[in-house]
């Protein structure tokens, strides 16, 4: 899609450029929409069949969303700036146990799943660097980190043993690195945006009591996250 829309660009390459003055200020503003898929990068422990009876382990992606409000500063040029963009973001992963039945008379496994949801202020804090304005059309790459505290973590509470859970600790450092094109209207700028992030540390709560807990080793945030920017 973006190499058709390109080609459009180049070929219409004499079009009047629309909201000339964008470039020239060093604040700009706006709001981002989105959605995601979170993950983690999965590391189990060792013998987990022989100690657990346990085949595999496996972390799912699934959809979620965020919104957040954008504040961009132009470094000395157009073609490199800084951004803000604080978050709220919606998350959910999933990890999959795959058992071996206890009844030796059948010949299927066992599956199981543990959901972790998390409800994340989100601070990433990204540096720009864009091409050359060409018509109405830019494209641009990103570089940087973000910053995450999970308001759903159970980081502080006591876990449950008639129904235990997987607990995370409840801030994270994750970097990131992405890209995207915009799009110049007459008053105002949108982008469409992809970006993939992956945490610095493990983020894991290993509890040697819980029985979900047990296989796991480290668990790391990782996730890929497509946004619709406005900014004016």
């Amino acid at each position: 899609l973006m190499f058709l829309m390109s080609s459009q660009l180049f070929a219409q390459r004499y079009l009047q450029e629309r909201y000339r003055k964008f470039d020239k200020r060093y604040f700009h503003f706006g709001f981002m929409l989105g959605g995601n898929t979170s993950n983690f990068s999965l590391f189990v422990q060792d013998s987990n069949f022989q100690n657990y009876g346990i085949k595999s382990l496996v972390a799912k992606s699934t959809p979620g969303g965020q919104l957040g409000i954008l504040t961009t500063v132009k470094l000395g040029t157009p073609m490199f700036k800084f951004r803000f963009l604080p978050t709220l973001s919606f998350q959910e992963r999933v990890i999959e146990y795959t058992k071996v039945n206890p009844d030796t008379s059948l010949s299927f496994d066992i599956k199981e799943e543990e959901r972790v949801n998390s409800t994340s202020l989100d601070f990433p804090m990204m540096f720009m660097f864009r091409t050359k304005r060409l018509n109405n059309f830019v494209a641009y790459s990103l570089i940087g980190a973000q910053y995450s505290i999970d308001l759903q973590s159970q980081e502080g509470k006591a876990q449950s043993f008639i129904d235990p859970y997987v607990k995370i600790r409840k801030e994270d450092w994750q970097g990131q690195i992405g890209g995207g094109v915009e799009f110049f209207s007459h008053y105002f700028k949108f982008a469409l945006e992809l970006k993939y992030s992956h945490g610095f540390s493990n983020t894991f709560i290993f509890e040697p009591t819980n029985t979900v807990s047990q296989p796991i080793q480290k668990l790391y945030n990782k996730g890929w996250w497509f946004s619709i920017i406005f900014e004016g």
